[in-house]
């Protein structure tokens, strides 16, 4: 049975059982449909083989585009009542998305990742297996340039302006900035560039800096995996997803003592508001750092 099929009768449902206006029936027939072109786009699977990671690589896909909380937490809510509906009718056997959260309707950041946890992701990246070299100079990339998963993708060799330690980004409106990056960011790039020499190249791909298996540009949802796997190998429990490493670049530069226009320039944003965030986490950092450390504040009454 078809994902056509399915969401016909539960369409049904919803409207008989749960007493749901047109509206909202439609709105989430809509936001399945989403759904389904990620999942058959990506994975090729029906219904009954979606489990947990497919649900999360579709919700880090809306994340990437910017898609607001609002919207997040209205599609999930529909998903999930999809896969009940499926679970209802011995259509599954378990819940695909019985673990995953919602997003909080808030202004409140993502896990951010201390300098060791970030460490501890590089160092546990093999080395020695075929997208080991890459893989380790995509995470250096997005977390010593603070960049978007969209920027990353579409970032070109032509891009790469190592010898005056700068790339050049293409945000959002196609417009363009210089940022700056390390010189051990830079090292682990090149290293990677000199390895992919050796591997296949699709000549209408060849001026992406990051290439899949067949010489193709990467996909945002692989970046994804590709996070999820390495933050796995390590040990690391925080839902983190590409944007954890720009959010910890911006936090880690502002507890570090950066200007706020340097960082907003960096980060690409147009207002001054949306960095604001990352001073007002750094206060509550300053703030928890005193609370664990300070010998006063840990005096019992």
């Amino acid at each position: 049975m078809g994902w056509g099929a399915y969401f016909e009768d539960y369409l049904g449902y919803i409207k008989l059982e749960k007493n749901l206006s047109d509206n909202t029936a439609e709105a989430y027939l809509r936001d399945l449909k989403r759904l389904e072109k990620f999942i058959v786009e990506h994975y090729d699977i029906p219904p009954e083989q979606v489990e947990m990671p497919h649900i999360e690589a579709f919700l880090a896909d809306l994340y990437d585009q910017n898609v607001n909380r609002t919207t997040q937490a209205r599609t999930l809510s529909g998903i999930k009542s999809f896969f009940n509906y499926l679970l209802i009718n011995d259509k599954i056997q378990t819940l695909p998305t019985e673990l995953i959260d919602g997003p909080k309707i808030s202004r409140k950041l993502p896990d951010i990742l201390t300098l060791e946890e970030i460490k501890r992701i590089l160092d546990g990246i093999d080395l020695s297996l075929p997208q080991g070299h890459r893989n380790r100079a995509i995470i250096e990339t997005l977390y010593s340039c603070g960049l978007r998963v969209s920027e990353l993708v579409n970032l070109r060799l032509s891009d790469l302006f190592f010898d005056d330690g700068f790339i050049r980004v293409t945000g959002k409106g196609d417009k363009q900035r210089l940022v700056p990056v390390s010189d051990e960011a830079v090292r682990v790039i090149r290293r990677y560039l000199e390895q992919r020499k050796t591997m296949p190249e699709d000549n209408r791909h060849k001026d992406f800096v990051f290439l899949n298996n067949k010489g193709r540009r990467l996909t945002r949802v692989m970046i994804f995996i590709i996070i999820k796997d390495a933050a796995r190998t390590a040990g690391i429990t925080k839902n983190i997803s590409p944007h954890t490493f720009r959010h910890s670049f911006a936090t880690h530069l502002i507890h570090g003592g950066a200007d706020i226009r340097v960082v907003q320039e960096m980060l690409g944003h147009e207002s001054i508001l949306t960095t604001e965030i990352y001073t007002h986490l750094n206060k509550e950092y300053l703030h928890k750092s005193v609370e664990d450390s300070h010998p006063l504040a840990r005096l019992e009454e």
